[in-house]
């Protein structure tokens, strides 16, 4: 195949066909939630498990190193936003009656009230408490039944969230017929996260968001049960891999 004959290709709609039309709405909804889902969203999650504490970061004795934490939230907020920006171009237009676009309609929804779910719940996740705060006492630092719930709620919801949105993106892209070039760039870039994360993964990166915080000393309560989430690393696994 010719490079000219190749670029043609990746040009095409995913079903062949010679012409390709698509509302101005749903061009930019499609914009949007791929921005929004398959860049912000999942990068956030990224800094969030892996990047608690950094390389050159002198873990345990300096600890709250808050970088991830300000790279988390303003990538899941902007996520959230733009999300909201794309249901709204599609709130209300003329739903189709094929399977694959109910389907992407039902995911759509449902993502969507989990990215909410997940903005809301961490506005009332409760006090952080510890060392460096006026109050010593706090749901984080004593890791009360409040914060457990809440850890639980947010680690999980968000994890399968992003798993449901590449099934959306994926439909979504069917559904519009969207150029062949589109899915296997974004195929390449979840190929390319997963492998990111694995690489984190096996290099002992998944640090406890406690640890992270205070440190592995027993005498922090948080340090005296399980923590939160699966593969997380504790005293002993954390200071010769990171």
């Amino acid at each position: 195949m010719s490079i000219s004959a190749a670029i043609q290709w990746l040009l095409s709609p995913i079903s062949g066909a010679s012409t390709h039309h698509l509302e101005e709405w749903v061009v930019w909804h499609a914009r949007l939630m791929v921005l929004a889902w398959a860049i912000l969203l999942p990068l956030g999650v990224i800094a969030a498990r892996y990047y608690k504490v950094t390389r050159n970061q002198d873990w345990p004795r300096v600890v709250d190193n808050r970088a991830w934490w300000h790279a988390h939230r303003g990538l899941q907020y902007s996520g959230v936003v733009l999300m909201l920006i794309g249901v709204y171009l599609a709130w209300q237009q003329s739903a189709s009656t094929t399977l694959a676009a109910q389907v992407h309609g039902y995911l759509g929804w449902g993502i969507t009230a989990m990215g909410i779910l997940q903005i809301l719940s961490a506005w009332f996740r409760g006090s952080k408490g510890g060392p460096t705060e006026p109050e010593m006492r706090g749901d984080h630092y004593d890791m009360t039944p409040h914060r457990l719930a809440f850890e639980w709620l947010h680690k999980t919801c968000g994890w399968f969230a992003v798993g449901a949105a590449v099934i959306t993106i994926a439909l979504g892209l069917w559904i519009a017929d969207a150029p062949r070039w589109m899915p296997l760039v974004l195929a390449v870039w979840w190929i390319g996260l997963i492998a990111w994360a694995i690489y984190l993964e096996r290099s002992g990166r998944a640090i406890d968001t406690y640890q992270a915080i205070w440190g592995p000393d027993l005498k922090h309560p948080g340090n005296q049960r399980s923590h939160v989430g699966w593969r997380m690393l504790r005293p002993g696994s954390v200071q010769e891999k990171v």
